[in-house]
């Protein structure tokens, strides 16, 4: 008999039980995460944990690009960041290099913390 872990649960559940546009900040959370951890491992020389890092942090930039509703005009052009951090983080990826991963988490901090007062905005409506 296994036994489950709490916290994994317990995120599980916040995920399933999440509305849309708190998945999407989750994502952007993600995204901010895995960039530091990426950071962390260039910083330790480990190769193998910072590319697992850039790929999930890709992989969240393209399940971002998936959900845009191209009804707005915006949305074209939040794709076009969106493929450009991808693509720069495949050059940070192969260049070993933070900096590189230092721009990619400013845009996408500057994008989470647009999200968060949106999300605001729209509860006080």
């Amino acid at each position: 008999m296994s036994v489950s872990n709490p916290y994994q649960t317990y995120q599980e559940n916040s995920v399933y039980t999440a509305k849309p546009a708190e998945l999407t900040l989750m994502l952007y959370n993600g995204c901010l995460k895995f960039i530091a951890l990426a950071k962390n491992a260039i910083e330790k020389r480990n190769i193998e944990e910072k590319h697992t890092n850039i790929t999930k942090t890709q992989k969240i930039i393209t399940e971002l690009i998936i959900t845009l509703n191209y009804d707005y005009e915006i949305s074209k052009e939040m794709k076009q960041l969106y493929e450009y951090m991808n693509r720069r983080l495949v050059e940070g990826n192969i260049k070993n290099d933070s900096s590189i991963l230092n721009e990619v988490e400013d845009l996408v901090r500057e994008f989470r913390d647009t999200w968060k007062e949106a999300m605001q905005i729209a509860k006080r409506k």
